[in-house]
């Protein structure tokens, strides 16, 4: 399934490894060197400016305006929308 990450970006849940809080990000050297070399490589989307959190997905990285806390309860209902049993086809129109 996909989730609505802010600003225009739409990423298949699948892909995600990390979420994580924007202000986190100059804490940590590794996290610095990681971003980067993605924007050397131009795997990098979404405004810098507000943003409050990053996605971390197998592919790009992604800044979010969207807090952590709200990203976490889309990527959770995609897992709980993905758990729900398909009860459709008992339904009689």
């Amino acid at each position: 399934m996909f989730i609505h990450i802010g600003n225009g970006n739409v990423i298949n849940s699948e892909d995600i490894i990390a979420i994580i809080d924007y202000n986190l990000i100059s804490s940590s050297t590794i996290i610095d060197e990681m971003m980067t070399a993605s924007k050397r490589k131009k795997k990098v989307a979404g405004p810098k400016k507000g943003a409050k959190a990053v996605m971390i997905t197998k592919e790009m990285i992604y800044f979010s305006t969207l807090s952590v806390s709200t990203l976490k309860k889309r990527s959770s209902m995609v897992s709980t929308i993905n758990k729900l049993d398909d009860y459709s086809e008992e339904i009689p129109l």
